[in-house]
């Protein structure tokens, strides 16, 4: 699932969160409808999903990007559909409305690497390495070469008998230790792309208002930049889910939760504060939500700087406390 602003994405900032990146099941609804007064029919549902039948519908929306074929993205996209990118939120309309403008030139790509991580039976993530060569005209009308290899991350959710994208975001893979040079800025996005609040546009618009389960996620998340800062790795634990998987805004994935809380509090860091802002979100079930936000800490990890980053977290409810079950980061510039 190729995403247009991920061919304007600025390469990575300076390896300053190397080893300091920042930081219930339910069964299936089965709705049957009443076909007379003795007999209920039922309706089909998706079955459950492998990493590579999940990573053929990834495959399908890839080559749909590429031929600009915005109808494949209708069908394939949840109504809940968001993106997050470079502080840039998306629904499902922009893109729609934005893959219909794309032309692209693509010699070759290849999509390797999936690891599936299963959020509940609903819900999965499949995270897979991209490699592309070639380029598209973006919003500016300038031909761009698309960013590879990156690691990418696709949520998908079940709606009756297909399997429909919640949520895609890309970083580019580098070497934390020697990150290239900065790409040049993104063209201009256009303006049916909503950026999120406080973000240095010539517009900006309110931010959007939180329900109560999003101020709850937020306040998880706080929880779990603090618990960062503090190097709590049993705070960690109690903060995320059993089958928490992560990956950073340089692109490395870790697939455990005992993973992932090695990589949070290992290295030398000397952190003075943390900082969660510009949240948006949703819930996409009453067990499952999503969580956009930049985060930014003050301070050093390994005698470097510690830089701000665009996150997005999905959250699963286990009894009446959301848990982090899968966090996705790309650098904040």
């Amino acid at each position: 699932m190729k995403r247009i602003l991920s061919i304007a994405s600025i390469a990575i900032v300076a390896a300053s969160m190397a080893a300091c990146d920042g930081m219930g099941d339910s069964k299936p609804a089965v709705n049957t409808a009443n076909t007379n007064a003795n007999t209920n029919a039922v309706k089909p549902t998706a079955a459950a999903p492998t990493a590579d039948a999940l990573l053929a519908l990834d495959k399908a929306a890839n080559e749909a990007f590429i031929k600009g074929d915005a109808k494949h993205f209708e069908g394939m996209l949840s109504d809940k559909f968001t993106s997050f990118d470079m502080g840039m939120r998306m629904s499902k309309a922009d893109m729609v409305k934005m893959v219909g403008d794309m032309k692209c030139d693509v010699k070759t790509w290849s999509l390797d690497e999936p690891q599936m991580t299963m959020i509940n039976a609903d819900t999965y993530v499949l995270s897979y390495k991209g490699t592309w060569d070639g380029t598209c005209v973006g919003p500016d009308g300038k031909s761009m070469k698309l960013p590879s290899p990156v690691r990418a991350a696709s949520l998908w959710v079940r709606n009756g008998d297909k399997w429909q994208g919640a949520f895609h975001g890309e970083t580019l893979i580098v070497d934390s230790k020697n990150p290239s040079k900065p790409l040049p800025p993104p063209p201009a996005a256009k303006k049916d792309v909503k950026p999120a609040a406080n973000t240095n546009t010539a517009e900006k618009p309110t931010a959007p208002a939180l329900d109560p389960n999003v101020d709850a996620m937020l306040a998880a998340e706080k929880s779990g930049w603090e618990a960062w800062k503090a190097r709590d790795a049993k705070k960690l634990e109690e903060f995320s889910a059993k089958s928490l998987a992560f990956i950073d805004l340089f692109g490395n994935y870790t697939g455990t939760q005992a993973e992932t809380v090695k990589v949070w509090t290992e290295g030398k860091c000397d952190i003075k504060s943390t900082s969660v802002t510009e949240a948006s979100g949703s819930t996409l079930s009453p067990t499952v939500g999503i969580l956009h936000f930049k985060g930014s800490g003050e301070g050093t990890c390994n005698d470097q700087k510690i830089m701000p980053l665009w996150g997005t977290s999905i959250y699963v409810k286990d009894g009446n406390t959301w848990k982090l079950a899968f966090g996705f980061e790309s650098p904040a510039s």
